[in-house]
C-alpha cells in the first residue's frame, strides 16, 4: 500500500485529506501538536482500514521530523509528503506595524523551515518511491497534448520513479492583503522553496497548492470577527488535491478552485 505523511492532520484540511487517502487504501503517518485531537483523528482513519501511526509533536522540532520519516519507513516507505501544518504568527492577525517579530519567526519556522527540514529528511524515501511508475492521463489536468492552465510546465509526464511533495500554500503568498503580511511572507517562502525543489528534484512531483477560502479553526483565529459560515468546509477542497495525485500532475503551483472547476 502507498504511504503518506500528513502534518497538521488532527483537524481541517489535513484530517479531511487523511480520511480520503485512508478510504483509498493508503497507510498514514499523521501528526499534530495536540495529542488528544490527533488520537481521535487517527481512530477514525483506522476505521477506514488504514494502518496509521499518530505522532504528536511540533514540526519545528528536528527530532520529531525524524520520527515521522522513521515511522513511514516502518510502514514500507514514503510516497506522498503533505506539509499542511501552519501557524499564523499573530492571533488575530495584525497590521505589519504591530506584527510581533517573534511571531513572524515562528511562522517562518513552521510554515517554511520545517517543511524543508521534513523534505530533507524524507528525500531518500521519496526518491525510491514508485508511486508514478505508470503513465496516467487526466481529464482535469491536461492530457499530454494540451497544455495545463496552471503553473506546471506540462500537464502530464510519462513513467518515472519518485513520489510527491504537497505543500499547502495560500493566496496570501501571492496577493497583498492587509493584516496577512507575516503569514503571507511565510507562505511565499514556502512557495519559492517548492519551486526550487521542483527544479532540483525532477524525479519528484512537487505541488504547492492554494486551497482557497476554507472554514477552519486557523481562519477563525486569524479573523475572529468573521464567523466563516459562508466559507466552504475543508472536505470540499480534497477532490482538487486528489486530482493532482490521480493525474500524476506536473510540478507547479495550483489553485484548488481552478482544479475543482476542471479548468483546461
Amino acid at each position: 500500500m502507498p504511504v503518506a505523511v500528513i502534518t497538521g492532520a488532527s483537524k481541517g484540511l489535513g484530517r479531511a485529506l487523511g480520511a480520503a487517502l485512508a478510504g483509498r487504501g493508503w497507510d498514514l503517518v499523521v501528526d499534530a501538536r495536540s495529542a488528544g485531537p490527533l488520537k481521535e483523528a487517527a481512530r477514525g482513519l483506522r476505521r477506514a482500514g488504514a494502518r496509521v501511526v499518530a505522532l504528536p509533536g511540533d514540526v519545528a522540532d528536528a527530532g520529531h521530523r525524524a520520527e515521522l520519516v522513521a515511522a513511514a519507513r516502518g510502514l514500507g516507505g514514503l510516497d506522498l509528503l503533505v506539509n499542511n501544518a501552519s501557524v499564523l504568527g499573530a492571533e488575530p492577525l495584525v497590521r505589519l506595524e504591530a506584527q510581533p517579530l517573534d511571531g513572524l519567526r515562528a511562522a517562518l519556522e513552521v510554515n517554511a523551515v520545517a517543511p524543508l527540514g521534513l523534505v530533507q529528511e524524507a528525500l531518500p524515501l521519496l526518491r525510491a518511491s514508485e508511486l508514478f511508475g505508470e503513465p496516467v492521463a487526466s481529464p482535469y489536468i491536461g492530457d499530454g497534448k494540451h497544455p495545463s492552465p496552471h503553473t506546471g510546465t506540462e500537464a502530464h509526464k510519462g513513467p518515472a520513479p519518485g513520489g510527491a511533495v504537497l505543500n499547502i500554500s495560500s493566496d496570501a503568498a501571492a496577493e497583498a492583503y492587509a493584516t496577512w503580511g507575516g503569514y503571507g511572507a511565510a507562505k511565499a517562502a514556502l512557495d519559492q522553496l517548492s519551486a526550487v525543489l521542483a527544479v532540483e528534484e525532477p524525479g519528484l512531483r512537487v505541488w504547492w497548492v492554494d486551497p482557497g477560502d476554507m472554514r477552519t479553526e486557523l481562519y477563525a483565529a486569524a479573523v475572529p470577527d468573521d464567523d466563516g459560515t459562508g466559507r466552504p468546509l475543508p472536505e470540499t477542497v480534497v477532490p482538487a488535491l486528489l486530482r493532482l495525485l490521480d493525474a500524476g500532475a506536473a510540478s507547479g503551483r495550483y489553485a484548488a478552485p481552478g482544479l475543482l472547476d476542471g479548468d483546461r
